[in-house]
């Protein structure tokens, strides 16, 4: 059996079926980049996520918390922890039965609570925007490459072709050559496509159990904030 040369068949290559080549290569390596990047960056956030929760769940002070927070930078449980103690610590009204305390009182107390629930959330969109960050490339990958590959096959197929045709002949030997260098495209959107999509789906599973645990901990916090606080 004969062995497949791929670089001979990728340095064969000409024309626009050239550019497919490059182009696809050029996703091999950004698609490895991506993946590797977002394997580093959703572990860490999970990892120290994890940590922040053991500190939150055994501490009774929340200043004490905020600075276990202000060091775990790449939790986005800690940066919503964070946004909600900013804003919790504007609020200094008196509390029912301090001299002051009435029903207007009251009802600002109760826009300061939405006020800490809207920060909670303007800090969870913004981390989940984060943690999405570059996710839509290998989306984009897995979806487009294929088709980028198959042009480049049905462009290559078509000059073969063209060349038996201004010939006037056509052999095997003649024919698989050009043909074999056509169907290269196709192997390389299939590398680039695959791992993209693979690595796609399993980043977004572990994204929705960490946006499953930034809603959970939205929820305790307010609950703790309301009990105590208003």
């Amino acid at each position: 059996m004969a062995e497949v040369d791929l670089l001979g068949l990728l340095s064969a290559s000409q024309g626009i079926v050239l550019g497919v080549v490059i182009i696809l290569v050029l996703l091999i390596f950004l698609s490895a980049f991506v993946i590797f990047y977002k394997l580093v960056h959703i572990s860490m956030a999970q990892a120290q996520s994890i940590t922040f929760l053991d500190r939150f769940w055994d501490s009774k002070r929340l200043d004490d918390i905020y600075r276990v927070a202000e060091q775990l930078k790449r939790s986005p449980i800690a940066q919503m922890f964070r946004a909600g103690y900013v804003e919790l610590s504007k609020v200094k009204k008196p509390q029912a039965g301090q001299p002051g305390y009435d029903a207007n009182t009251m009802h600002d107390r109760m826009g300061d609570a939405d006020n800490v629930e809207r920060a909670l959330m303007r800090a969870r969109t913004s981390e989940q925007t984060k943690l999405e960050n570059l996710l839509p490339f290998l989306a984009t990958t897995g979806s487009a490459a294929p088709f980028i590959g198959l042009f480049g096959t049905v462009w290559g197929i078509m000059e073969a072709f063209l060349s038996i045709a201004a010939l006037g002949k056509a052999e095997l030997g003649e024919v698989a050559q050009p043909i074999a260098e056509a169907l290269v495209t196709t192997a390389l959107a299939l590398a680039s496509a695959v791992p993209a999509v693979v690595a796609y789906n399993y980043f977004q599973r572990r994204l929705k159990v960490l946006g499953a645990e930034m809603s959970n901990f939205a929820s305790d916090f307010m609950n703790i904030v309301k009990r105590h606080f208003f």
